[in-house]
């Protein structure tokens, strides 16, 4: 039990640390932005590049966990990601940089997965709702501190400074993995088909499903305000609109990871004590676009601002339980590549959503307040769309069942 415990704590700790990484560049927009000399939709593009890689590569990342095992992948992850920080960092040419951040985006796209995974292999299924929000509440909270820290030690030194130490800071991470992880006995261990037929058979069944798609669907747009507004344009839309200095406005900002960090436990708990996810989705996503909403459009003082914020995270962190749907509709021997397929979609939305706010606010004279409309609209079409999809439970992950080497 206590390698399990060991390896949900280093699976936590390297979602804490890509997802630092992830949003690393909004903390400092104007200063990257003016040091390669890019606009900002040029600016949403180059951050963007983490996404273009990350997205794609969770399906492989699912398929590779399903047949191998996770403790390979997590040294590679985080070894990457710590290594494309610093390439990042340590140059002044923008296509070497965007390289860096596409390998960034490389190694973190092994840590959420594999995180959940670990969970999955670890312990009982009753456990999962709980522990993965307990995952992303590690992950949020480590943001929400390490954020304003880095906003302030960039306010008081110089972002590229930042940015080495925060890889110098993954490469511990990496170096932990390999002295403590272990890994879980799964189905991967006892796999006896062929890679190839491993791929086509998973592929079949995930991308078959309509139920997974339209959950996948709704995961991305229920995290697009995470991804667009905590993850990149929040900072600079409450610097330029509302008119706070970046580390008042990043303190603001961090209010959102710090509402996901016990949304996220809140939800998984609620949802394993009621027995069900659908209608906490809902009502999480709906009052997670009013409170967006509200920041956007309302004349709200500082506190009343990062109260909201607060409130907008803390129903935001209910996303969580997309992934125990979609898992819950399938085997055991499945669970990697379907999570890693509903990642890859809902992450995908950062894609498409950070630079097209960029480009919306160049479009209006360098307005945020209409580009970021697009956050809650998309918060209170998830909505909408999961009151469309139905609950159902596989038996590998009714209350008692024990998954194939599970820790007790």
């Amino acid at each position: 039990m206590r390698a399990a415990w060991i390896a949900f704590a280093i699976g936590s700790i390297f979602f804490l640390f890509e997802f630092v990484t992830r949003i690393e560049p909004s903390l400092d927009a104007q200063a990257i932005a003016t040091f390669y000399h890019l606009s900002n939709s040029g600016f949403g593009s180059l951050s963007s590049l983490f996404f273009w890689i990350y997205a794609p590569m969770q399906i492989v990342v699912g398929l590779l966990l399903d047949r191998f095992g996770a403790r390979r992948f997590i040294l590679l992850g985080s070894f990457a990601c710590s290594f494309g920080v610093l390439v990042f960092a340590c140059t002044d040419n923008m296509w070497i940089g965007g390289a860096g951040r596409l390998l960034t985006g490389f190694g973190a796209s092994f840590a959420f997965v594999g995180a959940l995974w670990l969970v999955n292999h670890w312990f009982a299924p009753e456990r999962f709702a709980l522990l993965s929000g307990g995952v992303n509440a590690v992950g949020m909270l480590g943001v929400a501190v390490g954020a304003v820290a880095l906003s302030d030690a960039i306010a008081g030194s110089n972002w590229r400074i930042v940015f080495v130490a925060t890889g110098l800071v993954g490469l511990g991470v990496f170096l932990f993995a390999y002295r403590f992880l272990k890994e879980p006995v799964s189905p991967a261990v006892t796999a006896d088909t062929a890679p190839i037929e491993h791929v086509r058979d998973s592929l079949a069944v995930v991308l078959g499903d309509r139920r997974i798609w339209a959950l996948s669907l709704i995961g991305l747009l229920y995290y697009m305000p995470v991804n667009v507004y905590g993850g990149l344009w929040g900072t600079t839309e409450l610097t330029r609109d509302h008119h706070l200095s970046p580390v008042v406005a990043e303190a603001i900002v961090s209010m959102i990871f710090w509402g996901m960090a016990l949304g996220s436990l809140v939800g998984g708990w609620l949802s394993d004590f009621l027995g069900h996810r659908k209608y906490l989705i809902f009502g999480g996503a709906l009052l997670t676009a009013l409170a967006y909403a509200a920041v956007l459009y309302l004349p709200l003082s500082v506190f009343l601002e990062g109260a909201l914020l607060f409130i907008a995270g803390f129903f935001g962190g209910f996303q969580m339980l997309t992934f125990t749907m979609a898992k819950e509709g399938q085997t055991n021997q499945l669970v990697g590549t379907v999570i890693a397929f509903v990642n890859m979609i809902g992450i995908a939305g950062a894609m498409i959503f950070q630079p097209l706010v960029g480009f919306l606010a160049d479009r209006s004279g360098g307005s945020f307040g209409f580009a970021l409309s697009t956050v809650p609209v998309c918060a209170a079409i998830a909505a909408l769309i999961v009151l469309f999809v139905p609950e159902y439970r596989h038996p590998d992950y009714r209350p008692g069942a024990r998954s194939h080497g599970k820790a007790a």
